[in-house]
């Protein structure tokens, strides 16, 4: 079993230049697209992370042909070698539901084992799975797969309950393979949800209203081969963001889309950080001496995202004074507080919120990561940590961080991999 040793230093000053990699949220679903015509597919600025891996072996074995060469991948579905996608592959990955409605639209059926084991309903799975029933998708559930079946689908008018990236881009994807027209309404306005819209218009999908709440798009008999490069990974620019403001050195970071920033930039000014937004997609972040305390809400973007919350609370636990985190996209998204206690954080949870006090000094610790950006988050408090904090369960952070040991100790940090 893998773990993270970090070696911290409460007067650490991170220092140098770090490039975003492509967005793993952004690439996973282009990934997914794929299955939508029998031509060629290429993929620029892909990064290299797990989950990356997880579902290019999850297309194989549905058939797909690829090649990866450094950050460039070529991808094709000739034809279709199964309809399942099965638990093994899918259990690993939630984002691997986005087979199943691309394998009904070009296939006209598709079986899917439910996602890390969840039940319909008790998850937004059930918007994604509504939608394709409204498109005309005959589904049912049996031994925790999702089994579907449909001649050609029909576009449909269809409002999501509440907003959601996932069933956005899942219906976004089968519509574009329907006959007639699919008004989709309270779609999910992130980047991701954008770069692929544009991947499917290059693909010859009819999509209007990119980036905005309704999404209209006109169903085609069939999709072509594209060229398309993958957005940068806001979350991880965020990251580092975040990793600048913790300390008084300087990080500029290249390959970034301050547009997609907004938010996270103007917290991370507000609690001092200056935060320049240079030529070429650069952005350069110096801390501050004095942390200011902020309260932040998630939100759908283009709120602050739910993705940053933990990354942000590291920072507010150096702030001289009170903040208050709260949570509105997620429940149970707080796990990470109890490790961040074991370092010596001041954090009380109540309900959606977490009340942190500020300034506390860390101190290093054995803690456990559990899940993707709590990882994070843990880290990045084991920078500022006096003396040394081991992360176990790392392979969270490796579905969604390409290189963030090196990226992080060419910046001036102690971080190793080790086993044990």
């Amino acid at each position: 079993m893998e773990k993270i040793r970090i070696f911290g230093n409460p007067n650490l000053l991170l220092k140098g230049k770090v490039r975003t990699s492509g967005s793993k949220n952004a690439v996973l679903p282009a990934i997914a697209a794929s299955l939508l015509t029998d031509e060629k597919i290429r993929l620029k600025n892909i990064p290299l992370v797990k989950d990356v891996f997880s579902m290019l072996k999850l297309m194989t074995e549905l058939g797909t042909e690829y090649h990866l060469k450094k950050n460039d991948l070529t991808i094709q579905v000739k034809k279709i070698l199964s309809e399942e996608a099965s638990y093994d592959l899918v259990r690993v990955m939630r984002a691997s539901i986005l087979v199943l409605g691309p394998l009904l639209a070009r296939f006209g059926k598709a079986m899917v084992a439910l996602p890390g084991g969840c039940a319909i309903g008790s998850r937004p799975i059930d918007l994604h799975i509504a939608g394709l029933q409204k498109l005309g998708a005959t589904i049912s559930l049996e031994h925790g797969y999702i089994k579907a079946e449909a001649g050609r689908l029909q576009g449909a008018d269809i409002r999501f309950d509440k907003k959601t990236v996932g069933g956005t881009e899942h219906l976004v994807m089968a519509a574009s393979l329907a006959r007639g027209e699919t008004v989709l309404r309270n779609c999910a306005q992130e980047p991701e949800v954008s770069n692929l819209c544009e991947l499917l218009v290059k693909m010859g999908a009819k999509i209007d209203g990119i980036g905005e709440e309704v999404i209209r798009v006109n169903g085609v008999s069939e999709l072509g081969g594209a060229v398309h490069e993958i957005i940068p990974d806001r979350i991880e620019a965020g990251t580092f963001l975040v990793a600048g403001a913790l300390t008084q050195g300087g990080i500029t970071l290249t390959n970034t889309e301050p547009a997609h920033l907004t938010t996270i930039i103007e917290k991370l000014r507000y609690s001092g950080a200056v935060i320049e937004i240079e030529k070429n997609k650069t952005l350069r972040v110096v801390g501050s001496s004095e942390i200011k305390p902020q309260d932040v809400t998630t939100s759908s973007y283009p709120g602050f995202p739910t993705d940053m919350q933990a990354q942000f609370m590291v920072l507010m636990t150096q702030a001289s004074g009170t903040s208050i985190i709260t949570e509105t996209i997620f429940d149970r998204r707080f796990l990470h507080v109890n490790e961040l206690l074991r370092l010596g954080a001041n954090i009380e949870v109540s309900g959606d919120k977490a009340i942190v006090r500020g300034k506390t000094p860390l101190s290093g610790a054995e803690v456990i990561a559990t899940d993707l950006r709590a990882s994070a988050s843990l880290i990045l408090a084991g920078l500022v940590a006096g003396g040394e904090t081991i992360v176990n369960e790392v392979e969270h952070i490796d579905r969604g961080y390409e290189a963030i040991e090196e990226k992080l100790n060419a910046l001036g940090a102690r971080i190793e991999r080790i086993r044990g």
